[in-house]
């Protein structure tokens, strides 16, 4: 499908759609027939052992360099995500929130949101910066929900942040920048139970009928508290299962090989 759908009410829906997408780096190939469709007000769940091509798929979406798309497409909003700068797929409201976040010394938590904010306002026809008393009053709302302290927006960016930290910090830049399409690569990984849960709150909070989410995770911990409306199992670059929250469930007692061994046994 290209471009909208319409939502019962007149209202659009932008919709994710990859096809058959193979992509190698380095010469190896990663990604072997991607299938996959997201609609707005869908969150989609990858789950896939380490070397399946998780963030492979994630970092292709959002045009890292390194990864060579050897054939197949990836749509959004009725454009073509392959053909486009990484800076233009951002600009039509995507967003990739990473796995390893790198720091920026010298360059502060609040100055950052602010200049990537009106540099999205720019590229939307608005003339003006986001006024100061607004871009504030935002950004306490935000910190709020995620349970920042006033003292971490003066921090250079990811500088010296925990892990967990780091991963507060890409929920806060969502919810700051406010998406239309969402790409969290493993935002779940090396978190405690509490980060864990304020991070699933940054997510759940985002959710809504004009936003779409593709969640990316090895465990089945974060689906406790983020309910995906889909499940995908990716194997050896290809997804081969797909289901509701409960498959989350059973691959998290069965683990990956029982999904392997149905796959050869062709079941799947």
């Amino acid at each position: 499908m290209a471009g909208d759908q319409a939502r019962p009410g007149g209202q659009l829906v932008a919709r994710l759609e990859v096809h058959d997408l193979h992509v190698s780096v380095e010469g190896k190939q990663i990604l072997k027939g991607i299938q996959l469709a997201i609609a707005s007000g869908e969150v989609h769940a990858v789950m896939g052992p380490n070397g399946s091509g998780k963030s492979t798929l994630a970092l292709t979406l959002m045009g890292h360099p390194r990864y060579k798309v050897e054939r197949g497409s990836a749509t959004y909003d009725g454009q073509d995500l392959l053909s486009l700068p990484v800076d233009a797929r951002a600009r039509l409201g995507m967003f990739l929130a990473f796995q390893y976040p790198v720091a920026v010394p010298g360059v502060s938590v609040a100055s950052f949101l602010r200049t990537a904010i009106n540099a999205r306002r720019q590229t939307n026809g608005e003339k003006h910066d986001m006024p100061i008393p607004q871009f504030r009053k935002m950004l306490v709302d935000k910190t709020k929900l995620l349970e920042f302290e006033d003292s971490f927006l003066t921090r250079s960016l990811n500088e010296g942040f925990s892990g967990g930290e780091k991963k507060r910090l890409e929920m806060l830049q969502m919810h700051m920048f406010q998406p239309r399409f969402a790409v969290l690569d493993e935002t779940d990984s090396g978190l405690d139970i509490d980060a864990l849960k304020t991070v699933a709150l940054g997510i759940e909070a985002l959710r809504g009928p004009d936003v779409g989410i593709l969640l990316i995770t090895h465990y089945e911990r974060i689906l406790r508290y983020v309910q995906p409306d889909y499940v995908h199992v990716l194997l050896d670059g290809r997804i081969v299962r797909t289901g509701g929250r409960e498959l989350a469930a059973e691959l998290e007692s069965k683990g990956y090989d029982f999904v392997r061994d149905e796959l050869y046994q062709g079941k799947v």
